[in-house]
């Protein structure tokens, strides 16, 4: 795989102040910008745009999301959507072990969604789910979804027998690959991409974790509880805290002087920053987590505010969305059947394209709906909206359901 590329910094660059210039969302929506304004000006290397073609998409998203939901009661974008199951809520499994209690619940949502979070990357197209419990057979974020819950009522992120809906830095420290590839119920004839890594990322976030305290065990709850500071808590800052705490751990993230940067990609379009030149942040699992993180919390009696704060996120089927309705049209390279890296121009530039046009829907699809900012945030546009869009027209475009641009899945980015 295509390594990140380096960038030659300064040491003033790394300080702690100049490092928020990436680690917040502002930055992801700001250099993004920069690269749709390049494609507006018809500069850029893999990609051409087409204004023209943006309303027919709003169309679209406005249209799923009023067959979706008819009273345009939409909830948030989050990983809580997907154990929302035919057959159930799962979430309500977790009051056969924690009980009632809102602070209990809370505490207990915030250990599983860090985890389920972390699992959500792509699952290809061959990979499946059969929960016993149920009989029913669940497919890609669902599937990884109604896993990780059965694993954590299990106890498999638990050192603790007595107390298995926890997570802990024990248990996902001793975590091996074994024990996830059996919760998971892969084998060769059902293969999910990336099982090494995601079993890296949840051992590198135990260690996060138990850096994180003197003694004792950390669980995610208490390490996330512990650190939002004033109250309300802004979207930006519970993404902040996200990043500062979690940027360790990602495998592929990008390194700068022995910074951790996290999901950050290079581009030329951004060398003309004055900080981290050519570097463009996404942080999608981390904004992902952050989206997820806010419903838990509201159990808990704490308010997130200012959702617009954050960005949409650079996954394959909202930027599947854009290419599929022919807003951005790729060149003949890219649609070649060689898996591309996450770290490759072209894989950048779609990313940064997905984010900066999300941003540039959000009001038209509003407007069709006739439906404000406060009363539709960008987290209801992903929900109503634009990712179901997407799935549904790789769906009628090609017969594996998959991106239209062919990725190399590392189980711990897309």
């Amino acid at each position: 795989m295509t390594s990140q590329r380096r960038v030659a910094v300064t040491s003033k660059t790394t300080d702690s102040k100049s490092l928020s210039v990436l680690l917040s969302a502002a930055a992801v929506r700001q250099r993004c910008r920069w690269i749709l304004e390049a494609a507006r000006a018809g500069t850029l290397n893999h990609f051409v745009y087409d204004d023209s073609v943006l309303d027919d998409c709003a169309q679209i998203v406005a249209q799923e999301t009023r067959t979706n939901y008819p009273d345009l009661v939409v909830p948030y974008h989050s990983r809580w959507r997907h154990f929302e199951t035919p057959a159930g809520d799962l979430s309500d499994l977790l009051l056969d072990y924690v009980g009632a209690s809102d602070d209990g619940r809370c505490r207990a949502e915030l250990d599983l969604v860090f985890i389920s979070v972390l699992l959500d990357a792509g699952a290809g197209g061959r990979w499946q789910y059969r929960d016993d419990d149920t009989g029913m057979v669940y497919h890609r974020s669902e599937g990884l979804a109604v896993a990780s819950i059965r694993m954590f009522v299990a106890g498999l992120f638990s050192s603790d027998p007595a107390s298995p809906c926890q997570v802990d830095s024990d248990a996902l420290i001793a975590l091996d690959v074994n024990g996830l590839k059996s919760g998971f119920k892969a084998n060769g004839d059902n293969p999910l991409p990336g099982l090494a890594e995601r079993t890296l990322l949840l051992n590198r976030l135990g260690e996060v974790l138990a850096d994180s305290v003197a003694t004792g065990l950390c669980r995610p709850c208490d390490w996330i509880l512990d650190n939002l500071g004033e109250r309300p808590v802004t979207a930006d800052h519970l993404l902040a805290v996200v990043l500062t705490h979690l940027n360790p751990i990602w495998p592929q993230g990008h390194i700068e002087d022995g910074v951790a940067l996290g999901d950050v990609g290079y581009h030329p379009v951004a060398c003309s920053a004055e900080e981290f030149p050519g570097l463009v942040p996404f942080h999608k699992l981390s904004q992902w987590l952050t989206y997820s993180l806010i419903e838990p919390l509201a159990r808990g009696g704490i308010e997130v505010c200012e959702l617009n704060g954050l960005t949409g996120l650079a996954e394959y089927r909202n930027g599947g969305l854009f290419l599929d309705c022919g807003v951005i049209q790729a060149d003949g390279a890219a649609l070649t059947h060689q898996p591309l890296a996450v770290a490759s121009e072209i894989v950048v530039e779609w990313r940064a394209l997905t984010i900066a046009l999300l941003d540039e829907l959000a009001p038209r699809v509003r407007q069709l709906l006739a439906l404000n900012e406060d009363d539709f945030p960008l987290a209801c546009l992903l929900q109503g909206g634009s990712w179901s869009a997407g799935r549904r027209l790789a769906q009628q475009r090609r017969p594996d359901g998959s991106a239209p641009l062919r990725l190399h899945m590392t189980g711990t980015v897309f």
